[in-house]
C-alpha cells in the first residue's frame, strides 16, 4: 500500500517520505479499514518533530491518529455485518505505529465508529480529535445549561467545535479569538460574546460580559499561557477543563483559586473511557442528525503532498482543519 511515513524525527521536509509499505491484516478484535481521508492535528507534527519524550517511540511511524473510509475485512471476534460500513476512526497512531496517512490501517473495532447515512468522509476525518476533545471539554464536569462558558480560542478545530457542543447543550459561550476575521467565525459557531485577546484587555472584558462574577467554566487549549489570568475571570467555585498547553511547565494562581473553591482538571482525548467515547459519538450523532454541528475543511491535500499539509498545520495560521484525501 502507499503511506507516508518516517523513520527519524525532524521538520517535515526531511523526515516525511510517501511510499510503498506492507498492507496490514486485522487480529482479533481488529478491522482493516481502506481509507478514504486522514486528519492532520497539532498532536501530529509535534509528534513527528519531537516524539514522545524527545525520542521516536517506533522503529518506523506512518502518522496522524484521525480518518474516514470503508471497512475492508475483519478480524477474529469482529461480527462479518461491519464488512464495506462506512466509518471514521480514532487514536490511529496513539501508543501504536501505523495510523492514517495510508491507504489501509487495522486497528480496535472499538476506535471505528460507524458513520452517519449523508455524513461527508472530509468532515468525518475531523470527528476524532477536534471534536471528542470539544464534547469531553465542555461535558467534563456535567451539564452546563445555564453556564457561561469562556472556549479559549475559539477559531480552532477544537474550539469551533466546542462553540457549538455547549451552546447545543444550554450554555452561553464566551470565546478568545485573535483577529476580525476569526471573530465573525466563532460568532458564526454561535459564540455569544467574542473577546480579540491581540487588542483587548480579556480580564476586564470578561468580567464586564459576566457582572463581575467570570466564566463557570474554562476549555483549555494552552494552560501555559493563560493560567496567569485564572484568578481573574474564573467565577467562584468555577473549573478550569485542560486538553492543552504550548510549554511542559506552567505557573497557577494557587491563591485564588484556593480562594474560590475554583478547580483544575485535565485529560487527554486518546485515553477517553469507552463510556466517554459513547457519550461523544452520541453527541455527535445527534448534532449531525439534528443539521446543528458545522466542520470547516480548511484545505485538502493529496498523500503526496502531506508535506505541505503538516507544514500549513504547523504555520497554525488557517481556519478550520487540514485532510489528506488517500483515495
Amino acid at each position: 500500500m502507499r503511506a507516508a511515513f518516517y523513520d527519524t524525527l525532524g521538520p517535515a521536509e526531511d523526515v516525511l517520505i510517501v511510499g510503498e509499505q506492507p498492507k496490514p491484516e486485522p487480529g482479533p478484535g481488529e478491522v482493516c479499514v481502506k481509507l478514504q481521508t486522514s486528519g492532520v492535528n497539532p498532536s501530529d507534527w509535534k509528534a513527528r518533530l519531537r516524539g514522545r519524550g524527545g525520542v521516536i517511540p517506533f522503529p518506523l511511524i506512518i502518522p496522524q491518529s484521525d480518518g474516514a473510509g470503508v471497512i475492508d475485512a475483519v478480524g477474529d471476534g469482529v461480527d462479518s455485518s461491519r464488512l464495506g460500513k462506512r466509518v471514521w476512526l480514532m487514536n490511529g497512531q496513539w501508543l501504536r505505529p501505523f495510523g492514517t496517512a495510508a491507504e489501509y490501517i487495522c486497528t480496535s473495532s472499538k476506535y471505528v465508529i460507524d458513520l452517519p447515512d449523508g455524513a461527508d468522509m472530509g468532515e468525518a476525518a475531523c470527528f476524532g480529535i477536534p471534536f471528542l476533545t470539544a464534547h469531553r471539554a465542555v461535558m467534563f464536569d456535567g451539564p452546563v445549561d445555564g453556564q457561561t462558558i469562556l472556549v479559549q480560542g475559539g477559531a480552532g478545530a477544537v474550539g469551533h467545535h466546542a462553540i457549538q457542543v455547549a451552546k447545543a447543550n444550554g450554555a452561553r459561550v464566551i470565546t478568545t479569538v485573535s483577529s476580525d476575521e476569526k471573530a465573525n467565525y466563532a460568532r458564526d459557531a454561535g459564540a455569544d460574546e467574542v473577546v480579540n485577546y491581540r487588542t483587548h484587555d480579556v480580564p476586564e472584558r470578561i468580567l464586564a460580559m459576566t457582572e463581575g462574577q467570570g466564566a463557570d467554566r474554562i476549555v483549555e487549549l494552552n494552560i501555559s499561557a493563560n493560567a496567569p489570568m485564572y484568578g481573574q475571570i474564573l467565577a467562584p467555585q468555577g473549573t478550569v477543563i485542560v486538553y492543552g498547553t504550548n510549554d511542559f511547565m506552567a505557573s497557577v494562581p494557587a491563591q485564588d483559586f484556593i480562594v474560590k473553591w475554583a478547580s483544575l482538571k485535565w485529560f487527554i482525548v486518546y485515553s477517553i473511557n469507552d463510556a466517554q467515547r459513547d457519550e461523544g459519538v452520541a453527541a455527535l450523532n445527534k448534532m449531525l442528525a439534528d443539521g446543528a454541528l458545522k466542520t470547516t475543511v480548511a484545505q485538502r491535500f493529496s498523500l503526496d503532498e502531506i508535506v505541505a499539509a503538516h507544514e500549513m498545520v504547523e504555520a497554525a495560521k488557517h481556519m478550520g482543519n487540514v485532510i489528506i484525501d488517500i483515495s
